[in-house]
């Protein structure tokens, strides 16, 4: 369906007079048709000055109108939060203060439905933030495209001018980060009845090395809240720092990855996860005030080794980074004061010392230099001192060019450029230096070894429409294919993939409901774009991104607030007069309370012309309705066919590893791709020894048949006693038989070889060869029948 169409169907009850008017504004854009003398269709008039200023003022006050309710309505949101959380304060310090029972029964201690009560008040704000973050993105697409379709239909380009009115009224940069964390904590306490779980708040942060089986997904931003809102609800927010309030530089992170800028060793071994790849990068949390920087390396590992993929860290001051990477400061002087101090236990230090010794080594042996900055924003769901479940989100992910080819001074001498820090997105570096990835990162972690399987929850978040996965997915593997194009010839199979639209249609019913809601409604419906254009992420610029810009006192703004609000009461008028006496709904308000339903259709193109324009040319008559009925026929046409072709093109796709689909119940989907001029696209296979040994052993099967073949052969030719030229000629053409068998064999089972050593995704199956191999052991024994029964004149 249009977008049009698709906003007034995922209309939210309490938000139903605030949505921009979108046919409205769409209405005005369209000016009148002047008639042709021929009668044919006519051409539309002029878009003149006085249409621009009434296009304008009418888009302003819709802007003003979403803008106020939106900071009305998050103003409330927080103050819901502030009184929520003084209840939980206070049912919880009567918990930690109960006094004995009295003698009638009495006591302080909070009830199982005092907390019940807490929970559903702490269920309807989580359902809240979720309706103002779909209110908030629908309006924003809205605002997208009505001005993307006045610059186009007009020819006058608005969009700039707009960008500088969305500064001044940032509607749609909240990202609710600072609510999520404290309905997270409440949410926890109130959970666990006021006994949430203790532990380490940096759950693992401490840990030398940790092994977990990981998968990734990729998540739209216009998801994003709301799958956090869900996973709150089963796991809380890991908080490093409990008694801090929490700060957006708090969940940065950034890492500078290392590789050989000729040879691009860490680069290709990470993306054919050959066994004992390696990737060596610094890390560090927070702005770039942070002394502590981790110097961390992942190591993969093949499963048939019996060993797990493991990362291994250490910690360093940030002034000592520049000397240990240049091999001036060695190990041992790194860890003198940990072993003065005895914080520590010797063997772990004695850890830290030998990979410390292990990565310096390879820097400078190898000639590994800085090349790639990974940024991002982690929210991590976990129990304290818990890793068997942990999840994590990643937001605002850009890559960063960090080396100095091409005759740029990027990071100097210094192991980090210091020309950005934590200022997403970025917007002073050049476009070849940057590369923001338009979707968020959602890693789902197990750790397996405890023997335990996944929660429910965990299989349906992995099996709704909110996430795509995408298997082994890098941050350091996109960032160095997409920043060195001219040097990166072997590039994921996941890159093809980032001009396709990842928003699914709803399979089953999994979101936030409100309590006492049936299981198939939901607060809002789903939405989707209707154009999958390259700047929709950004329409506006990122400029366009902040926050902290407030509304001027001019003339003009004073009097675009007071239109506004005359607009909303006029409104809000219109709707009194509208609702009946009674509890009977109108059609707008059954429209926004009808329960969502199994089937999603992703809206198209606004650009084309819809039933309406088809009954305006009915109206008209004559050669107008007949051209816009037959462009109507053949749209549906096209359509149809298009859909049916899918149908029959339509290909299974390559899974994940096999242990974590079978564990988390997750099937993936592909398309085939074709890869860029002079580029290839690497597809991961699993290579094990047990492959090279069906090889062989394959191969010794065709021999063996071979060799019967040929043993057929020299029996019809030497123990016939009266040799004639049919007997010869069958023994001839079976001995050729046995040699093209055997040839083949050995063709086969080369190309097998060298396809397992270099990887390849081929195909290993053979369809052809066991068929007419049994066939031509059948006609043998046919023909030496048959030569039998001749001797023994029986035939």
């Amino acid at each position: 369906m249009k977008f049009g169409e698709q906003l007034r169907t995922s209309v939210i009850r309490e938000y139903q007079w605030y949505y921009i008017d979108y046919d409205g504004l769409k209405a005005q854009l369209k000016t009148d048709t002047s008639p042709s003398t021929d009668g044919g269709k006519g051409k539309r008039v002029e878009w003149t000055t006085e249409n621009e200023e009434e296009f304008i003022t009418t888009l302003y006050l819709e802007l003003e109108k979403v803008h106020t309710k939106q900071r009305v309505k998050a103003n409330e949101i927080g103050r819901r939060i502030a009184a929520s959380e003084r209840e939980v304060t206070e049912v919880v310090a009567r918990l930690d203060n109960q006094g004995p029972v009295t003698a009638e029964g009495h006591s302080d201690a909070p009830t199982e439905e005092e907390f019940m009560l807490l929970e559903e008040d702490l269920s309807d704000i989580i359902a809240d933030v979720h309706d103002l973050a779909k209110f908030v993105q629908l309006n924003y697409t809205g605002f997208q495209k009505i001005i993307k379709k006045h610059d186009k239909q007009t020819g006058w380009h608005l969009k700039p001018a707009f960008a500088t009115q969305l500064k001044a009224k940032p509607f749609f940069t909240d990202n609710y980060d600072a609510d999520i964390v404290k309905l997270s904590k409440l949410y926890d306490i109130v959970r666990t009845r006021g006994n949430p779980v203790k532990g380490d708040s940096a759950a693992g942060g401490s840990q030398a090395s940790f092994i977990r089986n990981t998968t990734k997904y990729w998540v739209h931003p216009d998801n994003i809240t709301e799958l956090k809102l869900i996973i709150l609800k089963h796991l809380p927010v890991l908080v490093f720092n409990a008694g801090k309030e929490f700060d957006k530089e708090d969940s940065a992170i950034t890492s500078i990855y290392y590789d050989n800028p000729e040879s691009w060793d860490l680069y290709e071994g990470r993306l054919k996860k050959t066994e004992g790849a390696e990737a060596i990068r610094l890390r560090w949390y927070g702005g770039m005030a942070t002394e502590t920087i981790f110097v961390e390396r992942k190591t993969h590992r093949e499963d048939w080794t019996g060993e797990k993929s493991v990362k291994a860290r250490f910690a360093m001051k940030e002034k000592n980074v520049n000397a240990y990477m240049k091999g001036e400061l060695l190990p041992p002087a790194i860890f003198e004061k940990a072993r003065k101090d005895g914080k520590k236990p010797e063997k772990v230090i004695a850890e830290d010392e030998r990979l410390a010794k292990e990565i310096q080594y390879s820097v400078l042996k190898k000639g590994y230099v800085p090349v790639c900055r990974s940024f991002y924003n982690r929210t991590a769901f976990q129990l304290p001192a818990d890793a068997r479940v942990r999840i994590s989100l990643d937001t605002e992910l850009t890559m960063v060019r960090e080396d100095n080819m091409d005759g740029r001074k990027r990071s100097g001498n210094n192991w980090r450029r210091m020309d950005i820090g934590i200022d997403w997105p970025f917007s002073q570096l050049p476009s070849e230096d940057v590369e923001r990835f338009p979707y968020a990162v959602l890693e789902v972690k197990l750790q397996t070894q405890s023997g335990q399987e996944p929660p429910g929850w965990v299989r349906e978040l992995i099996s709704s429409h909110l996430v795509e996965a995408v298997p082994k997915f890098s941050k350091f593997i996109h960032g160095t294919a997409t920043l060195f194009p001219t040097r990166i010839n072997l590039l994921p199979f996941w890159m093809p993939q980032m001009d396709v639209d990842i928003r699914k249609p709803v399979t089953h019913h999994f979101g936030i409901r409100r309590p006492g809601q049936s299981a198939n409604s939901s607060t809002s419906d789903d939405d989707q774009d209707d154009e999958s254009d390259d700047e929709d992420g950004h329409e506006f610029g990122h400029a366009s991104q902040d926050s902290t810009v407030r509304d001027d006192n001019s003339e003009e703004t004073v009097r675009h607030m007071l239109e506004a609000r005359n607009v909303l009461e006029q409104q809000d008028l219109r709707r009194r007069a509208q609702m009946s006496t009674g509890n009977t709904l109108d059609d707008e308000e059954q429209i926004a309370n009808r329960p969502l339903t199994d089937a999603y259709v992703i809206y198209e193109s606004d650009d084309e012309d819809g039933p309406n324009d088809l009954e305006e040319a009915r109206r008209v008559g004559g050669w107008p309705y007949y051209s816009s009925l037959l462009r109507h026929e053949a749209r549906a046409v096209r359509d149809n066919t298009a859909k049916f072709v899918k149908k029959l093109v339509a290909r299974p796709d390559i899974s994940m590893d096999n242990a974590i689909q079978n564990r988390l119940g997750q099937t993936v989907t592909e398309r085939m791709f074709k890869a860029p001029k002079g580029k290839k696209i690497h597809v991961p296979v699993r290579v094990e020894p047990k492959v090279y040994f069906a090889a062989e052993r394959t191969f010794l099967g065709w021999l063996e048949f071979s060799i019967y073949i040929g043993t057929i052969a020299v029996t019809l030719l030497n123990f016939d006693a009266k040799l004639n030229s049919m007997s010869f000629v069958a023994a001839g053409a079976f001995t050729l038989v046995a040699v093209a068998s055997l040839l083949y064999s050995v063709a086969i089972y080369l190309y097998r070889a060298q396809a397992i050593r270099e990887r390849k995704a081929v195909q290993y199956h053979d369809s052809w060869g066991p068929s007419v191999l049994c066939g031509c052991v059948f006609i043998a024994i046919l023909l030496n029948g048959w030569f039998e029964l001749k001797e023994r004149r029986i035939v």
